[in-house]
């Protein structure tokens, strides 16, 4: 009986093994059949927009690719390899320039300027004069205005099969905003499986300039499903608070012993529903996070981010003294993606890299003011490997 038993044992043993493998590999199976590389056709870009001819372009290296389109100067995707050695697109996109256009939510991939977040109330002041720009988000300014720079055909050019340079000459006055403002973005991959962006600018007025990308993140992939098991951390010590309309009230607050704590790992998911009035305000997190000038790569590490399904991790290292954080609270499932997934809610995350929101109106946080003779030029990067 005893000899029985054990043998029954030892049954039972190798077929929870045999299963419990065969549930793995039918979920990677499952994971790979969302990350799947779409087919980007060249003719779903080559269009016009407002006179000017917008094309898709392509930056890669031995080990990672993007895509781009200069309609916007706009991360279409980019794929990276996970724990298995598969390439996963990371970031969401539409599979031709209408989709952008016709989008719900204006800033997939884009470049973003002349000043990135908010501005309180359309309005600010520089040297004793008062300036008003379009408001396009409630009673205030996000991100440029109502035709920000994701919304305009940047110049583009690729001096080698690494990089994408694009430039745009914004005009006085465009958006309200003083100054002509010449702005040239470089986009490159490197050897060490980094995405990195740099920009510069200069004027010939004083102006306010704060540039970034809002590229939306999956790191299990598009079309995977939601990001709330991503797990997160922010080399962030305090955090703007902000008001119902999200502009920061001018306090730098600890993240200590609230939701807004990243100092150490935790899910996207954990505690984004918790009774705070900043995730209220937010409807989850779209919040910028005060960095505490951790090193690393030369510049500031500002966060780390892991897919759950894939191991894909990615850091992003910056200039910048802040880092806005947005959980895809707004997404709604009215877009469909590359990948003929619809843009679900939180099936997404944001990262932009910047000076903090409503600095114009802000005289305590960091300027963002750039006069002539100066010159703006700020670098981030976006680096990717396996977790363990």
């Amino acid at each position: 009986m005893k000899k029985i038993n054990t043998i029954l044992l030892l049954t039972l043993a190798l077929c929870f093994v045999a299963c419990n493998q065969a549930a793995k590999k039918k979920a990677s199976a499952s994971v790979q059949e969302n990350t799947a590389r779409p087919v980007l056709e060249e003719k779903a870009f080559d269009t016009v927009v407002d006179g000017k001819q917008v094309k898709l372009y392509w930056i890669e290296n031995d080990s990672i690719k993007a895509a781009f389109t200069n309609y916007g100067g706009r991360v279409i995707g980019l794929w990276v390899p996970d724990r298995n050695g598969d390439q996963v697109d990371v970031v969401t996109g539409f599979k031709d320039v209408e989709g952008y256009i016709n989008s719900t939510e204006p800033y997939f991939g884009a470049t973003i300027g002349r000043v990135g977040n908010r501005i309180a109330k359309g309005k600010f002041t520089l040297n004793g004069k008062e300036y008003t720009i379009p408001v396009n988000n409630g009673e205030n300014t996000l991100h440029g205005g109502v035709k920000g720079f994701q919304d305009i055909v940047w110049d583009a050019e690729q001096p080698d099969s690494k990089t994408l340079v694009l430039r745009y000459t914004s005009p006085d006055m465009e958006e309200g905003f003083p100054g002509n403002l010449e702005v040239r973005v470089t986009y490159s991959v490197t050897a060490d499986n980094s995405l990195k962006m740099e920009y510069e600018a200069t004027t010939d007025n004083p102006t306010p300039v704060n540039l970034t990308n809002h590229a939306f993140f999956n790191l299990n992939g598009e079309g995977s499903g939601s990001v709330l098991q991503h797990r997160v951390k922010f080399y962030a010590d305090k955090f703007t608070p902000v008001d119902e309309g999200l502009i920061p009230t001018g306090e730098l607050r600890s993240v200590k012993g609230t939701p807004f704590d990243f100092t150490d790992f935790h899910t996207i998911g954990e505690r984004v529903e918790a009774d705070n009035i900043q995730l209220k305000h937010g409807k989850g997190y779209d919040h910028n996070f005060v960095l505490n000038g951790t090193a690393g790569k030369g510049m500031t590490h500002a966060a780390t981010m892991v897919g759950d399904k894939t191991g894909i991790t990615m850091n992003v290292y910056t200039e910048e003294p802040g880092i806005q954080f947005y959980s895809g609270n707004f997404m709604q499932g009215k877009n469909i993606f590359k990948s003929s997934a619809t843009d679900d809610f939180r099936t997404a995350f944001a990262l932009e890299t910047q000076h903090f929101p409503d600095a114009p109106n802000q005289p305590d946080f960091p300027s963002v003011i750039l006069n002539p003779g100066e010159k703006y030029h700020t670098v981030s990067i976006y680096h990717f490997s396996i977790s363990k």
